[in-house]
């Protein structure tokens, strides 16, 4: 099957960490940009941060800049989302999926290959 299967989810007190794994299963991620989106109970899914198919260019929504980073390792076909300083408002449903360029990552257009989501409870 082709798709993404994330791990990595938890409950973590205020101010915690957690990092978020995503792997190809079945294709090539090297091609794609990546993106992080998630949604949390009664909300949209939303993006939260993307990074390029081609030079490692990355972006972040607002609300998570300083705070959370992502990265690639195309050797394993990983993406990555190192969360620290978790927040309550970041609680939601994790989820990874495949653009062709980044500005689709962006604007949450024609991504592909949509995983099952691992779920993050930021409490106390």
């Amino acid at each position: 099957q082709v798709q993404f299967v994330e791990s990595g989810g938890g409950l973590v007190q205020p101010g915690g960490s957690l990092r978020l794994s995503c792997v190809a299963s079945g294709f090539d991620s090297d091609f794609y940009a990546i993106g992080w989106f998630r949604q949390a109970p009664g909300r949209e899914r939303e993006g939260v941060s993307c990074v390029s198919e081609k030079d490692n260019s990355t972006y972040y929504i607002d609300s998570v800049k300083g705070r959370f980073t992502i990265s690639r390792d195309n050797v394993k076909n990983t993406v990555y989302l190192q969360m620290d300083n978790l927040q309550p408002e970041d609680t939601g449903l994790y989820y990874c999926a495949a653009g062709f360029y980044l500005v689709d990552c962006v604007r949450n257009y024609g991504m592909e290959f949509w995983g099952e989501g691992t779920l993050v409870t930021v409490s106390s």
